[in-house]
């Protein structure tokens, strides 16, 4: 995982602090669509520490968080990386987090639950995008990716292919799916070994927030993302005719340091002007379903 990346800003503070709603008697399996409202602003500053996924790193840092700044003056802070291994970090104690953005739902079960501490009672829906293939239009295969299927063209000898580590990155799981189902229609059980090699590749397998440069470098011919992510870089793609994507999911993590900034960024995401920055930055929006207790949900996403 690379180290933390910082958006810094200052300004006057202008924040909606939203009080929790519902009762203790949630069910800690409650899976509601909450709704929301126009949020009531003060003074409150400081500093929202924001782990996600590092298929998010463009849209957060160029975006979001100037936007988030403009709108309240709250000091963007955020560590990009794949899901599993930020979740892995959460756990370790190793740093402090007010916010997770996983790109799975499944993500978000290793923090729930007495086991886990509770290191999150609950996560809402944020916004959906497909895996594609993208690639260099300066490679020597991009003509025959526009014209061939995708997994003859990946078989071509000399091709860098790249993706992530299935171990920390969901996307690198759905890698890994995507061949394990494409194999199955084929009825080629050594499609996955003859493109891919092992699981964790090292020729391959690079940190989710490094494999958008490594493509426009021409590091690589092709790459695995979501195509939010390439959309945002502006990476020519292909389809990989499934339908499998990410599903980001956000959450205030339980005892989270700043937990007043952190509710204006989750309202400031689901204002108006966060659904407009979602859609620009390539994700589809959804609506703030919750999962989890629906007491501990910031007043504007509970029912």
């Amino acid at each position: 995982m690379n180290g933390k990346l910082k958006v810094v800003f200052s300004a006057v503070a202008l924040s909606s602090v939203l009080a929790a709603c519902g009762n203790g008697a949630a069910s800690s399996a409650a899976s509601s669509p909450a709704t929301t409202s126009s949020p009531t602003t003060t003074s409150i500053g400081g500093t929202v520490k924001v782990a996600y996924a590092g298929s998010l790193v463009g849209a957060m840092v160029q975006k979001i968080g100037p936007a988030f700044q403009k709108a309240t003056g709250v000091t963007f802070s955020g560590l990009p990386g794949g899901s599993t291994g930020l979740v892995n970090q959460i756990k370790s104690g190793t740093s402090s987090f007010d916010v997770f953005i996983s790109a799975a739902r499944s993500a978000n079960d290793p923090l729930m639950g007495a086991a886990n501490k509770n290191l999150e009672t609950w996560y809402a829906a944020l916004g959906t995008a497909p895996l594609v293939i993208g690639y260099n239009p300066s490679s020597s295969f991009a003509p025959a990716l526009k014209s061939q299927k995708w997994y003859t063209v990946l078989a071509k000898p000399g091709i860098k292919i790249g993706r992530t580590d299935p171990a920390i990155d969901p996307k690198g799981k759905l890698t890994l799916e995507l061949f394990a189902k494409e194999s199955a229609i084929l009825g080629n059980p050594s499609l996955t070994s003859s493109i891919l090699g092992a699981a964790e590749n090292p020729a391959q397998v690079f940190p989710e927030e490094a494999l958008v440069s490594r493509l426009t470098s021409g590091q690589l011919d092709v790459g695995f993302f979501y195509s939010n992510e390439a959309a945002f870089a502006k990476i020519p793609t292909v389809p990989t005719g499934l339908n499998l994507g990410a599903n980001f999911t956000i959450s205030i993590l339980t005892g989270a340091p700043d937990s007043a900034q952190a509710v204006a960024f989750v309202n400031f995401l689901y204002s108006p002007e966060g659904q407009k920055l979602l859609k620009e930055v390539g994700l589809v929006p959804e609506s703030p379903t919750v999962t989890g207790s629906l007491a501990k949900a910031p007043k504007g996403l509970a029912l």
